[in-house]
């Protein structure tokens, strides 16, 4: 059954290895520019992983001193993503006790905790940051945001590995459908790039190894890919009940017609075509909507070959092969806890602009994926509808519909 009440999208913000807001970021995916580089750090010089892909701006050095002292580098980015969400969607004047937040994150201030180890070990409790615990905090991104825009209707975090980001946005669309919320602050965060994480990961054999030009190593959909590039960032998207928008005279993106969250109860790390092709199925009915209504794909597609071909199989399965499926984490790696706020924004704006970014370094098509993927060239027309996927390791299956 459907759930009543339109949400719309009246504000974004994003922070990305591709610009340090929405618009570059969009613009990035759009000219298909790759943000994944060498890792040149001294601590990398070992690793079995070559490249990442980092933000192209240090975010403390967008942060008055005080202040990112303070903060974890996930919490940094998602305080700046935030208002910049919230300055786009014209500051709402809305009554905080009407007003949530919801962020969410895979692995939490990790960089903290990573490094905070590390300062105890060699230096002595003495000399642990007082700010270590709301720093490593998982809540601390939603904590810290709601703090800063004046939320008192709840920060919350929902912490479901690499779909974190698409579930806040679910949840955020549930708090105004169920009249919790006039206006949520919705996305996902992730700041993990570090030794520990990258060894951890390609230790399950989930990221690529390759050495060669960095730019063409997150392949998805690919023959030759080999693994997923990890990468950081933010998407925010400021989420408003429609009576609520128009009457503040406010602009909107789109709606965020449906969504569904569903749980393979499979197996921690291997992907599920059937708990995917569920959280599709789910999201549709939940949008009114039909598979042939879907006009384009924004599909989760890490590069790696057991989930880009599970994927396709859901996809293929529920929506069949007419719609146009971009995968841009062959332009920004995989963002983790922050790719599916990220991904609503693509397939929110190539409603928007009537434009598909194109799938980057797909020169070989997986014969056994059925699906039309753009590649080449960016493709444009108009399309009333989209689907953005997210998923993530523990069998988190998350689809998300929007409408013009």
């Amino acid at each position: 059954m459907t759930r009543s009440g339109r949400v719309l999208v009246t504000g974004v913000g994003a922070m990305t290895p591709l610009g340090a807001d929405a618009p570059s970021s969009w613009s990035g995916l759009l000219d298909g520019k790759s943000g994944v580089r060498f890792l040149e750090e001294d601590w990398a010089a070992d690793l079995p992983v070559h490249v990442a892909a980092g933000l192209t701006v240090d975010p403390a050095s967008l942060l008055p001193r005080t202040e990112a002292r303070k903060l974890d580098r996930g919490e940094q980015v998602a305080v700046l993503t935030a208002r910049e969400a919230w300055k786009d969607a014209g500051a709402p004047g809305v009554e905080p006790e009407r007003f949530a937040v919801v962020i969410g994150t895979g692995t939490g201030g990790v960089l903290t905790t990573l490094g905070q180890d590390d300062v105890f070990e060699h230096a002595g409790a003495r000399r642990l940051s007082p700010f270590a615990v709301p720093m490593l905090m998982p809540n601390g991104p939603a904590a810290w945001v709601s703090m800063d825009l004046g939320a008192k209707g709840g920060a919350r975090t929902p912490v479901s590995a690499c779909a974190s980001g698409a579930e806040a946005l679910s949840l955020g669309q549930d708090l105004i459908r169920s009249g919790r919320a006039d206006v949520v602050v919705a996305g996902g965060v992730e700041a993990c790039l570090h030794p520990f994480t990258l060894a951890a990961f390609a230790q399950m054999k989930a990221l690529s190894t390759q050495s060669t030009d960095p730019e063409t190593v997150s392949r998805p959909f690919d023959v030759g890919r080999s693994g997923f590039v990890m990468g950081e960032g933010a998407g925010m998207m400021v989420l408003e009940r429609a009576e609520f928008a128009r009457a503040r005279g406010a602009r909107a993106y789109g709606t965020l017609a449906g969504s569904a969250v569903s749980s393979s109860a499979h197996h921690i790390t291997a992907s599920d075509a059937e708990g995917q092709a569920f959280a599709m199925e789910l999201a549709l009915r939940d949008a009114g909507l039909a598979p042939a209504d879907i006009g384009v794909v924004h599909a989760h597609a890490t590069s790696t070959e057991s989930g880009d071909l599970a994927e396709a199989e859901a996809i293929g399965r529920v929506i069949g092969s007419h719609a146009a499926v971009t995968a841009t984490k062959s332009m920004t790696g995989h963002m983790m806890g922050a790719s599916g706020a990220v991904g609503a924004m693509a397939a929110l704006f190539a409603l928007r602009d009537g434009t598909v970014p194109a799938t980057r370094n797909l020169d070989a098509l997986d014969p056994r994926v059925d699906l039309d993927v753009v590649r080449g060239e960016r493709r444009t027309g108009r399309w009333s509808a989209a689907l953005a996927n997210s998923f993530g390791f523990g069998g988190h299956n998350v689809s998300l519909v929007f409408t013009t």
